[in-house]
């Protein structure tokens, strides 16, 4: 991005979302760049998230919904963007299963509303303004449905949606080429894999275990926990899209993968030794009073949830290749540091959860994490 010129951050509360926004905040290369924050601060987003930015002069927030014309309208009027980032998106699977409604709302129709809200803003604008735009949606791996037990996901991969969510992810990927190829709107899609590390929201997998291993609580593993995950740090992942952003080509899209594929099982056990690393078990009152002596005598296995896909794995090798990308840090060393964060911030999990229980949705069953 240029000097001067705004980022319009669509779902910038969330996990992923308040991330990047911290990250831009941070690049050099958006140091005179003002960063608007758009989101309805649904469940899963929280102003919480962004109290590590609310102090920098360049951000901004709005509370509003992507699926709201009108809000959408007035945030594109007064602020001008130059680049759009959409994370906005309903994102727990097993919601979707229960709730498809609000998925397509927001995944699709509120996609649908951002684009013609750049379109229309891009009408009136010059050649150098319409060259210089970028509207980067951010999608997942889930679109391409399920894997057997070799190959990988590139860019190139026929669409197979399994679930409400990634058919919805998938319709909203869909569109946005669409916009590209019919109207030549400067759009970028990416598609990355599972992430994980600070201010994810207390119903994916990680974190849901961790807290749950430290209240005592069982550890729920749908099925036998033989379904295989990539894994990407959340600063890497945010890493990569500052370069989509920088360098992507607008029609292009770009898989952002952490080549770290464990079983939900494997993950589960990582995660019962780094809770045991920062905090052991035998200094733990909650196991004590349940005569458990070990975070992983905590470890319970469920019935499956409908249409889980058996393998995700993503092949970042477009993106590495031609945008010098590639993350940082390694599965067991980001567990551990984000094992600490959720430790040290347990307010913050009180605060964003209510004390709401975390419970599976798709089957009714309780205390089940996603993934």
């Amino acid at each position: 991005m240029a000097s001067g010129e705004t980022l319009l951050v669509c779902g910038g509360a969330g996990f992923i979302g308040s991330n990047f926004t911290a990250n831009a905040l941070a690049d050099g290369s958006c140091r005179d760049s003002r960063v608007v924050v758009f989101d309805k601060l649904t469940y899963a987003g929280s102003l919480l998230n962004l109290r590590k930015v609310e102090d920098d002069p360049r951000y901004r927030f709005v509370q509003g919904d992507i699926a709201d014309r009108e809000a959408v309208g007035r945030v594109f009027t007064e602020y001008r963007p130059s680049a759009v980032v959409n994370f906005a998106a309903e994102s727990h699977v097993d919601r979707s299963i229960d709730s498809p409604d609000d998925f397509v709302r927001t995944n699709v129709v509120g996609t649908f509303e951002l684009l013609e809200a750049a379109r229309s803003a891009l009408s009136g604008g010059s050649e150098e303004e319409r060259a210089a735009f970028r509207f980067i949606h951010v999608s997942t791996d889930e679109v391409f449905g399920s894997l057997g037990d070799e190959g990988r996901f590139h860019e190139q991969t026929p669409y197979d949606p399994s679930s409400p969510y990634s058919a919805s992810k998938a319709a909203a990927d869909h569109l946005v080429r669409a916009y590209w190829r019919t109207y030549g709107l400067p759009a970028i899609v990416t598609n990355c894999s599972n992430n994980y590390g600070p201010y994810q929201y207390p119903e994916k997998l990680i974190p849901v275990m961790i807290l749950n291993a430290v209240e005592g609580l069982p550890l729920p593993i749908y099925g036998e926990g033989r379904n295989v995950r990539d894994w990407l740090h959340v600063d890497d992942h945010c890493a990569g899209l500052l370069s989509v952003l920088r360098r992507g080509e607008p029609g292009q899209s770009y898989n952002l993968g952490g080549d770290e594929e464990r079983t939900n099982l494997e993950v589960v056990e990582a995660v019962c030794q780094a809770v045991e690393a920062e905090f052991p078990a035998e200094r733990n009152a909650a196991l004590a009073a349940r005569g458990i002596g070990s975070y992983r005598e905590l470890v319970t296995f469920v019935e499956d949830r409908p249409g889980h896909d058996h393998r995700y794995a993503i092949d970042a090798s477009k993106v590495r290749r031609e945008l010098d990308w590639r993350p940082r840090h390694g599965f067991e060393t980001g567990l551990r540091e984000t094992v600490r964060w959720y430790l040290e911030h347990r307010e913050w999990c009180e605060a964003v959860a209510l004390g709401a229980s975390r419970p599976r949705m798709g089957t009714q069953a309780r205390l089940t994490a996603v993934t």
